[in-house]
Parts: C-alpha cells; structure tokens; sequence
C-alpha cells in the first residue's frame, strides 16, 4: 500500500496493518500458512507443466478431484501430508522440493 494512502487511512481513523497482526498470529504460524501457500502453488504449477488434469492427478494419488481442487485451493483441511505426497506423485524429487524451498520461495 502506498504510504500516502496509509496516512489517509489512518488519519481517518483506520486502522492499518498486515494480515499477521489482525488474526494475531505468531510468526511461525505465518510461515507455515506462507510454506503451505508455496507448496500449494507448486502442486497447482507443477501438474499444468504436465498437461495433467486434476482427474489424473487424483487417480494417481488414490484421491478425488474435489481433494485437488481443494489442495489447489489450499483449504486449510488439507494436510501438509497430502500436499507433499501429490508433488512426489507429480515427480517432483526431495532433492528438487529442498532446493524449492532453500530457494526462498516463503518468507521468513
């Protein structure tokens, strides 16, 4: 937000902060909401990169449809689990999934 904006905000009584401050937060349950969101979108990116319908990827994953929508839409019912086990359906290696993630796709 720019900060002209904010100031405007503010003095018209608003109160401006980030998502972390109005759910009250701490930060390392913002940075597992951050990894599942980076996890999430890797599954969503990494099954259009196959051509693969989110059908083939629930038969792959012994699942339904309606689940891989949900991990695409990061439902907060999906699991860490689940998310992981579609990228390795997917093919995505650990060693690939480590360098995902040493590449500073989460905020810290």
């Amino acid at each position: 937000m720019k900060k002209s904006k904010r100031e405007r905000l503010e003095k018209a009584g608003w109160k401006v902060g980030t998502v972390q401050d109005f759910l009250g937060l701490s930060d390392e349950e913002m940075a597992l909401i951050e990894l599942k969101r980076s996890l999430v979108h890797m599954v969503k990116q990494t099954r259009e990169a196959h051509k693969m319908t989110q059908q083939t990827l629930a038969k792959l994953l012994e699942s339904s449809q309606s689940r891989i929508a949900k991990i695409e839409a990061a439902s907060p019912d999906i699991s860490l689990d689940l998310i992981v086990k579609a990228l390795f359906v997917l093919g995505v290696t650990p060693k690939r999934l480590g360098r995902f993630l040493a590449a500073g796709t989460i905020t810290s």
